[in-house]
């Protein structure tokens, strides 16, 4: 290791009232430098990337020590580090949807950081916008506000945003998430690009994958204590530690595939000729599908092309251009059901989450303690249902937002990326938790996924988006049509 370091983390502890969520961690990266955050949802990475950015929720405190460039600050002293925001500290958020400005363009976004952070000219700054969003094949996007492009895009919009000051020291928290393989090799070559000049980088990932292609040093976490630490490579192929060697064994790529419906069910929707566009871009036409129940259907395609709105016009929620949509006859108006990709924007943002799942529970006459049964298979505690969801951490949430929808027990369910946010152990048991219970209720599933190993398990149905139209393939031949690159 050189001997200037651009970040150093001495004995951080994160505290709510009397409870500690992180304990005692310690590192320091030098130039050039990487090391990756890897454990449990809710284990503490991201509230350890809070408290260096000294930006941590309203009730929790830090302790320990924090320098950047050698410039040591007391951890509890956040506000002190914020001069150094952008330009020299930076976080690539995990929730682009609380990152971004609902009410500014893109591109407008991207270029009030290069003129407020870099100081350029707005002429200047418009135009190093417009390249660095073509470099992120935003170009169509550059005008278009956060809530009308795909969570993939605003991934790498915030991506952009977050790179755009230049800061040596860049925390970057599952930068990947919700991104194909094309987009999340060109993500792994921004943070690699930072370390070649002359940067360091945190990396908050539960893509095992996105963790081997970055390489440096891996940490991992559980319970908010760091179990096991070294070089990348020896962690994830000799790992120690009986909960790293847990994790890595539940990679999606070990994964055995559920099996398949004998016979479909009764048909619960039928789907003729359907095209859908925003403005000029057509994003589907023509398209045919039968959704019938105990019936497992993975959608996949690259970011943006149409995915999220194909499940849209199934669930009702957007209009079709034309074509004809019909569901089957006596259906309530909640027997379809969506798992969002981004689930903090699924819930009332001021309300705490037992009283959104007691508002369900009453609604469908459920029983709460059948709902509890829910949340302890799920291992979500009973003690987060006090929180409000921009308290609790994205993995958290998104298992309390499976338990929701699993709780109407509906006849067809469109999961949008519902285990993205959750470590290899949690997602696999989440995914169970999902795929059995449309088994044992004879529930059609569509899901969503960029993750090739997780659409082979759950089915051998696959309906397949690209630039050139759709197709329904084979499950083995569509995880073939992903590029092939280093992750």
């Amino acid at each position: 290791m050189s001997g200037e370091k651009l970040l150093q983390v001495e004995g951080l502890s994160v505290r709510a009232g009397s409870q500690t969520l992180v304990r005692e961690v310690s590192f320091a990266l030098g130039p050039g430098e990487c090391i990756t955050l890897l454990g449990e949802s809710g284990a503490g990475k991201s509230l350890l990337a809070q408290a260096v950015m000294g930006n941590l929720p309203v009730g929790l405190r830090a302790s320990g020590r924090i320098g950047v460039s050698g410039w040591f600050t007391p951890a509890e002293q956040g506000p002190a580090r914020r001069p150094l925001w952008g330009r020299t500290l930076a976080l690539l958020p995990q929730e682009p949807a609380l990152a971004l400005d609902p009410l500014m363009p893109i591109a407008a976004q991207l270029a009030e950081v290069h003129a407020l952070v870099r100081g350029l000219d707005p002429r200047v700054a418009r135009s190093a916008a417009g390249q660095a969003l073509e470099a992120a094949g935003l170009s169509d996007a550059a005008s278009s506000y956060p809530w009308q492009v795909s969570g993939g895009m605003a991934q790498r919009a915030v991506a952009t945003m977050a790179l755009a000051g230049g800061a040596r020291v860049l925390l970057a928290d599952e930068p990947t998430k919700g991104l194909d393989a094309r987009w999340r090799h060109l993500v792994v070559a921004w943070l690699q690009r930072v370390q070649r000049e002359g940067g360091c980088v945190v990396t908050i990932t539960h893509d095992l994958r996105v963790a081997r292609a970055l390489g440096g040093r891996i940490v991992v976490l559980r319970g908010g204590e760091v179990v096991e630490q070294g070089d990348a490579r020896e962690v994830l192929d000799s790992p120690r530690h009986d909960y790293t060697r847990r994790l890595v064994a539940a990679d999606p790529a070990h994964w055995t595939p559920w099996p398949q419906p004998a016979a479909p069910g009764e048909l619960v929707l039928c789907a003729r000729g359907l095209v859908k566009g925003f403005g000029v871009r057509r994003l589907f036409e023509g398209l045919d599908l039968d959704l019938h129940r105990g019936e497992r259907l993975v959608v996949q395609g690259p970011s943006g092309i149409g995915k999220t709105t194909l499940g849209n016009v199934l669930l009702g929620l957007l209009p079709i251009d034309s074509g004809r949509l019909q569901r089957a006859d006596g259906l309530s108006p909640q027997a379809f059901q969506k798992l969002y990709q981004d689930p903090v924007a699924a819930f009332a943002p001021f309300v705490s989450l037992e009283r959104s799942l007691k508002d369900v529970a009453r609604r469908h006459g459920r029983a709460w303690s059948t709902v509890l049964d829910q949340l302890e298979r799920l291992r979500v505690p009973v003690s987060l249902l006090q929180r409000r969801p921009d308290q609790v951490s994205g993995g958290e949430l998104q298992r309390v937002a499976l338990a929701r929808v699993l709780m109407v027990q509906p006849v067809l369910i469109f999961a949008d990326e519902p285990t993205s946010r959750l470590d290899p152990i949690t997602q696999q048991e989440a995914m169970a938790e999902l795929v059995d219970s449309a088994v044992k209720t004879n529930t059609a599933l569509v899901l969503v996924t960029h993750d090739d190993d997780i659409a082979t398990a759950v089915s051998s149905r696959v309906l397949r988006f690209g630039e050139s139209g759709w197709a329904e393939v084979p499950a083995a031949k569509a995880a073939a049509a992903e590029p092939v690159g280093a992750i």
